[in-house]
């Protein structure tokens, strides 16, 4: 059966591509929607952006026909700019306020009455408001209005995420073969889903003893091979647990370039990343720089209500990253950590709001707090990698500050499952937290 789809403000604003999104039914955009994205279209963000895009892409339709009319699109939908608000006074009496929100809802109210209106017999496509805000959706449901978050860039639901590694118990005889030939056929393994190029596979013994082995899958997902690198130590730091030595395997790995690394706080990501960093720019000179960077949450954000010059302004931001540098370091007093990194020079901690627009090539890229970010920012920066570099995506997608993310629509997730076939990617999910026995109570339990 059709539908009808009334969007929100936020949805265009957070795709402008979405329009396209809905398959053959009909599209409204609510005139009060304009309106938003007029206001916004000045902004130097990532609203801004999408704003004037949305204007472009209505523009050009404009020139098809009315847009109160009707526009076809390719796919074989209709676009339609709706300016009936009658239903208004009905919302105004439930809500109290002329808000834009309300507005946009009367639009869908005011359809879905005409649809009880019709004939019984009639062909009535469904009415379904969508809108990433969720106080919308639930003003939406006390008018009894079908709503829906926009879920054209959502991946796979958290309980089947990607996480980089699976377990398999097998014959013992497996894992002596392994450790005799060193490797071993993706085949001989009874791996339920299809194998991904450098994935983790943990060996068990089914038979209940402490024999094990820890594997990697090739890049053409052929063959399981040891670990490359030993457990020592990486700029003083060991790994602590399995996925943490999964982890400096693919960040010490030079021939994997994209690293992402997600996991609770206190899991050890930003330890390991500025480890591996340090000791691929400082120790083996493989990168001329290492850059560190992570959003101004939300991106963008002009931060010159904040006192003081670039630096100054940053440091709050950034005070995590000094944190695991200070640390690293063995810093004894405050300040130490600045003249150091002043005096090295290949150190550089940035906003990724200074990244925009700039080509990275022949560093160690590390992005901090990435599930803040959203698919076209995280395209946005990982398409400025230059040629010789590597960039490591972070962060926490069940701890997100952005209003309109959550863990199966940010860029971090996004990103994770898009290259998770990739030979030149590696991804590893942390479980267990190493900051403190506090520290993982406390991401656990509350």
């Amino acid at each position: 059966m059709k539908k009808t789809f009334v969007l929100d403000t936020n949805v265009l604003l957070h795709d402008p591509q979405a329009i396209f999104a809905f398959e053959d039914n009909e599209v409204i955009i609510p005139a009060i929607v304009l309106e938003e994205i007029d206001s916004k279209k000045r902004l130097a963000d990532e609203l801004g952006r999408n704003a004037r895009t949305v204007s472009r892409l209505l523009d050009g339709m404009r020139r098809q026909g009315h847009l109160h009319e009707g526009i076809p699109l390719q796919n074989g939908g209709l676009l339609k700019v709706e300016l009936n608000h009658r239903s208004f006074m009905r919302v105004q009496e439930m809500f109290g306020d002329m808000s834009n929100d309300n507005r946009i809802l009367a639009v869908a109210l005011n359809y879905q009455l005409e649809q009880a209106d019709a004939a019984a017999n009639a062909d009535k496509p469904e009415i379904v408001l969508v809108s990433k805000d969720v106080l919308v959706r639930i003003k939406a449901d006390v008018l009894s209005l079908k709503a829906q978050d926009y879920l054209s860039d959502q991946i796979a639901p958290a309980s089947d995420a990607y996480t980089g590694y699976v377990t398999l118990f097998v014959h013992p005889a497996v894992i002596d073969e392994f450790y005799t030939f060193r490797f071993l056929n993706v085949d001989q393994l009874q791996i339920k889903a299809k194998p991904r190029p450098n994935e983790f596979v943990i060996l068990r013994d089914e038979m209940g003893t402490n024999k094990s082995a820890l594997l990697k899958i090739s890049a053409d997902g052929a063959r399981l091979e040891p670990l490359y690198l030993s457990n020592d130590p990486v700029w003083g730091i060991t790994a602590r647990n399995a996925q943490q030595r999964m982890a400096l395997e693919l960040l010490l790995s030079d021939d994997i370039p994209l690293v992402t690394l997600s996991g609770k706080a206190g899991t050890g990501k930003t330890l390991l990343a500025l480890a591996a960093g340090l000791m691929k720019v400082e120790d083996e000179h493989k990168y001329k720089k290492l850059l560190i960077a992570r959003p101004v949450v939300p991106m963008g954000k002009d931060i010159g209500y904040l006192p003081g010059e670039k630096e100054e302004k940053l440091r709050p931001w950034m005070q995590p990253i000094y944190d695991n540098l200070e640390f690293l370091f063995d810093t004894k007093k405050s300040g130490d950590i600045e003249k150091i990194l002043m005096g090295m020079g290949s150190i550089q901690v940035e906003a990724l709001t200074y990244i925009r627009g700039r080509s990275i090539p022949g560093q160690f890229i590390i992005i901090d707090e990435a599930q803040n970010l959203t698919r076209h920012e995280v395209k946005t920066i990982v398409s400025r990698v230059g040629e010789g570099s590597k960039i490591v995506l972070m962060g926490d997608p069940e701890q997100i500050d952005h209003p309109y993310l959550d863990s199966v629509s940010n860029g971090l997730s996004h990103i994770i499952e898009r290259f998770k076939l990739e030979g030149i990617s590696g991804h590893v999910t942390l479980e267990k937290g190493e900051r403190s026995k506090l520290a993982q109570l406390a991401a656990d339990l509350l």
